[in-house]
């Protein structure tokens, strides 16, 4: 029999696993913050200052544009406003400081508001639309018509399907293909703000063009009168433009702006006194071009006093997209988005109609 030899083992010098530490609490808490909504925004846009701002993708001229009024005015108030001070009026630079601050303050509304965007429907909400329009009970998947119609003060107005937001759009609504969203009262997308132009901005947008016509006519006026002033005498205007090199830099920027400026304010002043939008013009959706069977805009109150009342002067329309909200977590139910109420759609004779006119197309107060 074999003498079998025993080892004793040092319990030390078996490896055992080190244990996991603990995540520090500001891991765990960083995990766990939930996330607001304007970080998983569906559309093409940015968010600034925890979702206050927002911008569209594409807002690069936004700078050129703020640049280009700030250098402008900053030359006339260095150059231009104590010679014309010195033998004029004081009052110059007031008008000119005033009108400067109005444009900057209502350009920056029109570029930071939300100008009216729908929130998308939810998988729910979508699947129901396709229920009710699928009435033959066929299993088979039919994609939903793209139009509907209703009345509106005794004319046909279509809705159109949005594919990409999963609704039929209300009335004068339309979907922006650059910030990719339903926009509410869709005007345009001018990239010269870095906004769309809607129903919640359209007033900041006609106060900021106006403003700007009257800054650039003044101060086109003013170094206009600056140069004559200089070239008086023996002086020619060669003189007064070696005296003041920096009036003939402003005296260019206005002229080739002034014109374009004014055109578009006289444009816009058109637009609010027939309560239109830029969108309906183009299209020609009241005037027959569309191939439209109306013979008028039926939002139009037939008083160009009553338009410019309802179009600027209207209460601020609620924002209906919850930005700054947060994501409900994903064991928690999923909130219903904000519901967007339309005109009561009636069946009669294969078309939807309905009997409002264009006071009951108001906003839903918001929920």
């Amino acid at each position: 029999m074999k003498n079998c030899e025993y080892h004793q083992i040092d319990p030390q010098a078996l490896s055992t696993p080190n244990p996991t530490p603990p995540p520090p609490p500001c891991a765990e808490r960083k995990s766990k913050r939930a996330k607001r909504k304007w970080e998983v925004f569906p559309g093409k846009n940015r968010f600034y200052c925890d979702g206050r701002i927002i911008l569209s993708r594409q807002s690069g001229v936004l700078p050129l544009t703020l640049g280009l009024i700030l250098v402008t005015s900053a030359l006339f108030f260095i150059f231009d406003c104590p010679y014309l001070v010195e033998h004029l009026t004081s009052c110059i630079p007031v008008i000119g400081g005033v009108l400067f601050i109005f444009v900057v303050i209502t350009l920056l509304q029109t570029s930071f508001t939300d100008p009216g965007i729908l929130p998308r429907a939810g998988p729910d909400e979508a699947a129901d639309i396709e229920r009710q329009i699928d009435s033959s009970g066929s299993t088979s998947y039919r994609p939903p018509p793209r139009t509907k119609e209703i009345l509106i003060n005794e004319q046909l107005v279509k809705l159109k399907y949005c594919f990409t937001c999963k609704m039929f759009r209300p009335p004068r609504t339309s979907h922006c293909s650059l910030c990719d969203n339903c926009v509410e009262r869709f005007d345009h997308h001018c990239p010269w703000v870095g906004n769309c132009v809607g129903k919640r901005n359209y007033r900041f947008f006609y106060s900021f063009i106006v403003s700007l016509s009257f800054l650039t006519a003044f101060i086109f006026g003013c170094v206009t009168t600056h140069l004559v002033m200089r070239s008086q005498g023996e002086k020619g205007i060669i003189i007064a433009l070696q005296e003041s090199p920096a009036s003939a830099v402003e005296l260019v920027i206005c002229f080739f702006s002034v014109w374009s400026i004014l055109g578009l304010s006289g444009f816009h002043t058109y637009l609010v006194a027939s309560n239109l939008t830029t969108n309906e013009d183009i299209k020609g959706s009241w005037s027959g071009k569309s191939g439209s069977e109306g013979s008028g805009n039926p939002y139009s109150y037939s008083n160009i006093f009553t338009n410019c009342c309802v179009v600027l002067c209207g209460p601020m329309p609620p924002s209906l997209i919850d930005r700054r909200g947060f994501v409900p977590p994903d064991d928690a139910p999923a909130a219903a988005p904000p519901q967007i109420e339309l005109p009561t759609l009636e069946a009669k004779s294969d078309i939807n109609m309905c009997t409002r006119g264009p006071k009951d197309l108001s906003p839903p107060a918001p929920l």
